[in-house]
């Protein structure tokens, strides 16, 4: 796990602070970039399997966390449980690969603000404004 900043740096304090959760270094580095510049979004933390993921969220307190659904080990599904027995109010967007209604409707039943195609990263930013601002996104 990349060591996540503690806190932002002064001036920053209004960004919207995103965890990044996923087993695929270089779609991770994507990720992380693409939310990067949109300015107004900070990635306090990245993890890189679902054991880490409770750990690295009560140290950073993200607003939003976006979760790969298909990680080795504990995946998504399971560290999105584990976090939301946590920290029920946790903001949690799943993303994956593949599409379908049955990973919406999985993420829905966990208590998950979001279902996402990892195929669709340039829309991330606006994704997680809509989370963090009390919405969800679906799709």
């Amino acid at each position: 796990m990349t060591t996540p900043a503690e806190s932002l740096p002064p001036g920053q304090g209004d960004r919207t602070r995103v965890l990044v959760v996923d087993d695929h270094a270089p779609l991770r580095r994507l990720i992380v970039e693409v939310l990067e510049e949109a300015g107004d979004i900070a990635v306090v933390g990245e993890c890189s399997d679902g054991e880490e993921v409770v750990d690295a969220f009560l140290r950073t307190r993200p607003d939003v966390v976006l979760m790969d659904v298909n990680m080795p080990g504990t995946d998504g599904i399971e560290a999105t449980r584990r976090l939301l027995a946590v920290e029920p109010g946790a903001r949690v967007v799943l993303l994956t690969a593949s599409s379908g209604a049955d990973r919406s409707e999985n993420a829905r039943r966990l208590g998950g603000a979001g279902c996402l195609s990892k195929a669709d990263v340039g829309a991330l930013p606006d994704r997680v404004r809509a989370v963090a601002s009390g919405g969800t996104a679906w799709g």
